[in-house]
């Protein structure tokens, strides 16, 4: 039989990341180092203090957050959440809609300004084939 250990660093990274819905190709984009880096520090047991507080901060939780991740207790609160009408627990959402709003236009504004060059060069380039020579 196999035991786990229960204070895995790395696989609560990788819990953490997955319930908020982070693929480790933007982890590693925030993070400025390689996906394949991020998979091998959700392989490792321990990780640096310095590692771990940006890691947590752009997982929008605190180092102490991960270090005390529990999965049990994340189903415990989502549980209390919907079943005990009387706790007094208040789970705002984690980020500004309107942000994430005004980042998808951005990114589709760049998007259609590469789309809309793209198109231009060729017209260019096909009124160059088209002169005679």
């Amino acid at each position: 039989m196999t035991t786990t250990k229960p204070n895995h660093i790395g696989r609560k990274i990788a819990r953490i990341r997955e319930l908020r819905g982070m693929k480790q190709e933007t982890l590693a984009e925030e993070l400025g180092i390689s996906q394949q880096s991020v998979s091998t520090l959700e392989k490792s047991e321990t990780v640096d203090d310095e590692k771990l507080e940006r890691v947590a901060q752009v997982l929008g939780v605190t180092k102490e957050g991960i270090e005390n991740f529990s999965e049990e207790a994340v189903f415990n609160i989502i549980g209390n959440t919907f079943h005990d009408q009387s706790a007094s627990l208040n789970y705002n959402c984690t980020f500004n809609p309107l942000d994430k709003l005004i980042e998808a236009y951005e990114d589709n504004k760049k998007l259609y300004e590469r789309l809309v060059q793209a198109e231009k060069d060729k017209v260019s380039y096909l009124e160059r084939l088209k002169k005679p020579m």
